[in-house]
């Protein structure tokens, strides 16, 4: 379980809720409301103020590091820090590598070629490739079918349904209304009075 209580992120009032194991949260709000920043402090990326747990254990009992590899961001825009796809991955075992690229639709020529030359969607696939490689238990996703066309995306719900079932939780931000009211057990709506919508799991103030 993921558990945030009095999460101080800029322009908001302190943030509290609860995302039980199996469960999708889906953060809503308009441009600019905060929702990445939400998810850039839970993932220890930007320091905030406020008690962040997974499984009962502290964020701040624990190095950043390894609290990155349990709570996971992937951005809209993902980053790669080397020529290839392949040089940007933690090294896996190779049968879950095959699995994940295969879910996706992904030929494993891919990971060789130099990332210019891929499109923004085989990016954006392999960035989520790249995101579940470790088994992450928390994972936090901006847009993860944002530049899919329809059946990639539809490969990329599967793939978080199948996390879901796994006992993954799952923090997600969308614009697309019909892809949250498919993934998403619970929603908090960002505001300056931010207030939960159509789940039990959600407060705040």
């Amino acid at each position: 379980m993921l558990r945030v209580e009095r999460l101080q992120v800029t322009g908001l009032p302190p943030l509290n809720f609860e995302v039980p194991d199996g469960d999708c949260l889906a953060i809503e709000g308009a441009s600019g409301a905060g929702k990445t920043l939400v998810l850039r402090a839970l993932a220890d990326l930007d320091a905030s103020a406020g008690d962040v747990s997974v499984d009962g254990v502290e964020r701040r009992e624990m190095p950043a590091h390894i609290w990155r590899r349990r709570v996971r961001y992937c951005a809209a825009e993902p980053a790669w820090w080397a020529h290839t796809p392949r040089a940007c991955l933690p090294p896996p075992p190779l049968p879950r590598l095959d699995r994940l690229m295969q879910a996706l639709d992904l030929d494993l020529a891919l990971l060789d070629r130099p990332i210019p030359t891929l499109s923004t969607g085989e990016r954006q696939r392999l960035a989520l490739v790249r995101a579940l490689l470790d088994d992450p238990k928390v994972l936090l996703l901006d847009e993860p079918t944002g530049a899919l066309d329809p059946q990639s995306a539809a490969l990329v719900e599967e793939l978080i349904r199948f996390q879901l079932l796994s006992g993954h939780c799952v923090v997600l931000v969308s614009h697309h209304r019909p892809q949250v009211e498919r993934l998403a057990h619970a929603r908090l709506v960002l505001s300056k009075a931010t207030t939960p919508a159509n789940g039990n799991d959600v407060s705040a103030p």
